[in-house]
């Protein structure tokens, strides 16, 4: 890691100058205190800017396809928030990508956190971005999202400079700058596989991650919780990925069964879509995620229960539940445009599932298997193996047809 410094570092000021206009004008004198230049972008609405932006408002609408003086003349900020919005959100990775900045700050109360977080989760990871808020202090999972957005509360309203905000405002300023004067350098320039994993499948991916680390790949483990998946989903989209090891597929279950940890209807796609070669396997695909027993809705009373741990309580998947598993599963995988294999292992699919173990239940995994071959695309390879997902010869299997399929690729 390096020093930090602020040669050549421009950060990013992103809001509506018109009601923050002063606030962000205090934030602005803290950045080039420290010997950062600024880009200011404004996206306020209806009043005139406190002071002239690098990028105006109009920019800003026409980015998200809005014509701003057709917006002004409707006086209708619900309308206006929703195109700047959409702006912010197209402006931002445009001005990134063109070298404009490297680090972003914004501040704001619900409209300016929700205009300014959807522009900085369009950025890729890894780009400093802190989000200045009134709600901050409150569940803010659907802001940030599946990025890397630094959520420091305003304490106080932003509504003038005062002896809270001054404080609160000079240190937010003062870690964006600390983030994207820091320059981590590289520890690596191998090639990175991304793996998704859940307790229940934790032998099968150490022991395939461990094979393809020896092969040259740096191997990123995501934990599957649904904002695990998410994060996993974004960094394959960046384009930065070499190959998916996809063996634990279990936040489709909760997707399906209204369990806690669901990654969205997205899950699967990025790879797919994307064309990065990978193998998918039906990882924990058994069990469904609530919390306390307590937070089990009623019409699941007769179903078959595990206590993973205090907090987490897993409900097995039934026939029907495998069955459209199966169906979605294969449906995601058609879209895929790069090599990828599907690896079932016919002795269950967790720990849990496995001959005598709590959630052993062959029909309801081969409900699962067979509407996945049946729905899933001719050309796409199907691996059964005898035995459990954490056996040894199936994380090596796992591994071995990832490596053949990025060799493919490549070719």
């Amino acid at each position: 890691m390096s020093e930090i410094s602020a040669a050549h570092k421009t950060i990013a000021l992103l809001g509506a100058f018109d009601t923050k206009g002063v606030e962000y004008a205090f934030v602005r004198e803290c950045i080039e205190q420290r010997g950062f230049a600024t880009l200011t972008i404004d996206f306020g609405i209806l009043d005139p800017s406190y002071f002239k932006p690098d990028v105006g408002r109009a920019e800003v609408a026409a980015a998200g396809g809005a014509d701003f003086a057709a917006l002004l003349a409707k006086r209708d900020r619900g309308a206006a928030v929703a195109a700047m919005a959409r702006g912010a959100e197209a402006l931002l990775p445009q001005l990134f990508a063109q070298g404009k900045f490297d680090g972003i700050m914004a501040l704001g109360g619900g409209s300016g956190t929700s205009i300014a977080c959807s522009a900085m989760r369009a950025l890729p990871i890894g780009v400093p971005k802190v989000m200045v808020s009134t709600l901050a202090g409150t569940d803010a999972s659907n802001l940030v999202g599946s990025n890397d957005i630094v959520m420091i509360p305003s304490i106080v309203d932003i509504a003038g400079i005062n002896r809270v905000s001054r404080g609160v405002l000079a240190r937010a300023a003062g870690a964006v700058c600390g983030m994207t004067g820091t320059t981590v350098s590289a520890a690596t320039d191998k090639p990175v596989i991304v793996a998704s994993m859940f307790g229940n499948t934790t032998p099968a991916v150490e022991r395939a991650r461990k094979i393809l680390e020896q092969a040259g790949y740096e191997v990123i483990v995501f934990h599957c919780t649904g904002s695990g998946g998410k994060t996993m989903e974004s960094l394959v989209a960046s384009g930065q990925i070499a190959g998916v090891l996809d063996i634990t597929t279990t936040e489709w279950a909760d997707e399906v069964a209204g369990g806690v940890m669901s990654a969205g209807a997205g899950r699967l796609d990025a790879a797919a879509k994307k064309g990065v070669p990978a193998i998918v396997c039906p990882g924990c695909l058994d069990m469904v995620n609530f919390w306390k027993p307590d937070s089990i809705p009623h019409k699941h009373s007769e179903r078959k229960f595990y206590p993973h741990n205090p907090d987490v309580t897993l409900m097995r998947t039934d026939i029907f539940e495998n069955q459209k598993l199966g169906e979605i599963i294969a449906a995601k995988l058609n879209q895929s445009c790069a090599p990828v294999t599907v690896l079932l292992p016919l002795k269950g699919i967790s720990m849990l599932d496995a001959p005598g173990g709590k959630f052993w239940w062959p029909e309801a995994d081969a409900a699962l298997f067979d509407a996945l071959k049946k729905n899933l695309r001719q050309d796409i390879p199907v691996i059964e193996l005898d035995c459990n997902i954490n056996a040894p010869e199936f994380a090596e299997r796992c591994a071995a047809a990832l490596l053949d399929n990025i060799l493919k690729h490549a070719q």
